[in-house]
């Protein structure tokens, strides 16, 4: 397992302690969307294994730790286990390869095996979905408000999303009947790996897009935070994908209870 990995799930079984939230920082989202965002967060592991039967307590045996796994975050985005994460986070998921999705529920984590429903390499996003019933999930904002550069936000990455402190969008987001696509936006919080797929949201809760990939400039031997990306889907393609999909699985992959 990767180190920046390891580090992620520490930093993820850690969150178990809700009280333990980081306050917010001044004009940043309040103590209650943090704790939103605390409740909804999510991992993705993609492992030889065809189970995780050995997690407990938040933690993964330390013989996982000498195997070959990987994967980042994740964000719930309906009550029936639908996640959305970033294309590049399944990058390794080939033929002996599985993704699991890890979730924060009745103040313990639990996991179960993901199916990949669709995934865009040239928008970075991947939909899964797992037989877990996710009560805590995100509502995006209003596909019909204009997001402009400026707005406050919060990102939920299992490395560094719970640190104190906020951001903000540094690229506008038109309504959504403007695009049919996917829309990429740059916001100014430095992101570690294992925060790629992870949410982020704006000050009500509201998910703007997924973490995606971080810039740095590099002047001979230093080097300094650029901007981090995102992505965010067409929002009615998208439930589109999650209709279809339950009419056709619904039967063969029934909710865990």
């Amino acid at each position: 397992m990767n180190r920046a990995m390891t580090y992620g799930l520490a930093a993820l079984a850690g969150l178990l302690a809700l009280g333990c939230v980081p306050p917010p920082g001044r004009d940043a989202p309040d103590q209650a969307t943090r704790r939103m965002v605390a409740e909804r967060v999510s991992a993705v592991v993609v492992t030889r294994r065809d189970s995780l039967r050995d997690w407990s307590g938040g933690r993964l045996p330390k013989m996982y730790e000498r195997e070959d796994m990987d994967g980042g975050s994740a964000a719930p985005i309906t009550a029936d286990g639908y996640f959305l994460t970033a294309d590049h986070v399944l990058e390794r998921v080939k033929s002996g390869r599985h993704a699991f999705v890890i979730y924060h529920s009745d103040g313990r984590l639990v996991t179960a095996k993901a199916r990949i429903v669709w995934r865009s390499a040239s928008a970075d996003l991947a939909l899964l979905q797992a037989p877990l019933k996710t009560p805590f999930f995100y509502r995006w904002t209003p596909p019909q408000h204009w997001l402009p550069v400026g707005t406050r936000i919060i990102h939920g990455g299992i490395a560094t999303g719970f640190k104190p402190g906020s951001g903000t969008l540094a690229t506008a987001l038109p309504p959504e009947y403007a695009f049919t696509g996917a829309r990429r936006f740059e916001i100014d919080i430095p992101l570690q790996p294992g925060d790629s797929g992870g949410p982020v949201v704006d000050a009500h809760g509201d998910l703007v897009g997924i973490n995606s990939a971080v810039e740095f400039l590099v002047p001979m031997d230093t080097a300094f935070f650029v901007d981090s990306e995102g992505s965010r889907p067409n929002t009615r393609m998208l439930d589109e994908l999650i209709k279809r999909d339950r009419a056709q699985n619904c039967a063969v992959h029934p909710l865990a209870e």
